[in-house]
């Protein structure tokens, strides 16, 4: 994830949720999977294509996936 997104990017626009409600989802509610992440803020958890690319079903697809993102922020 070399690329630079606002906290206001809407990474699942299904449920609109935006980098900034995962990022605080994973660092301040302990959120540590996707799964988790669906619990505490609703991404991907309606069509699933913001999960990574394999899921999109979209004709173009989107620039950043949930799954990026807990890799990125969780720590094993």
């Amino acid at each position: 994830m070399s690329r630079k997104f606002q906290h206001s990017y809407e990474v699942c626009t299904c449920k609109h949720t935006t980098l900034g409600e995962i990022i605080h989802a994973i660092k301040d509610r302990g959120a540590s999977s996707i799964e988790e992440i669906g619990e505490l803020t609703d991404a991907g958890t309606c069509c699933k294509s913001c999960i990574n690319p394999s899921h999109d079903k979209g004709v173009e697809k989107m620039e950043l996936y949930l799954e990026e993102i807990v890799n990125k922020f969780v720590k094993n």
